[in-house]
């Protein structure tokens, strides 16, 4: 599996963003998707989950309430819906996937990744 993320961008606090994460390969649906964020300076952090169904989310406890995962398994697609974006959230956000579906907030779970997307949102 290739992912390729994009959608980043510069924007104020408060605003909305969707990121979107393209997959190439097969069986893109049997595999539990992810998305983590890395701040300059910081370690990887979780943000979100959803496992290969789409039925089951799981978040961060930074974005609970403001980010929204979600996937298209026909289109090979995964999106990170983020409203309310805080100045804390800017960062490279990657989209990842790995196929067993466990430990899913270990980034080194993660067997797949995107290239990052940079999000920056000014105070």
């Amino acid at each position: 599996v290739q992912l390729q993320a994009s959608g980043g961008g510069l924007l104020q606090a408060g605003g909305s963003l969707r990121l979107a994460c393209a997959a190439s390969g097969h069986a893109f649906r049997s595999y539990t998707a992810g998305w983590f964020r890395q701040a300059p300076g910081k370690e990887r952090e979780f943000v979100a989950s959803i496992r290969w169904g789409g039925g089951d989310t799981y978040y961060g406890d930074s974005v609970k309430g403001r980010f929204t995962a979600s996937r298209d398994n026909a289109k090979k697609m995964m999106y990170l819906q983020m409203n309310n974006l805080k100045p804390e959230d800017t960062a490279v956000y990657y989209c990842a996937a790995q196929l067993i579906g466990t430990d899913y907030k270990n980034p080194g779970a993660y067997t797949y990744w995107g290239q990052g997307t940079l999000v920056t949102v000014s105070s």
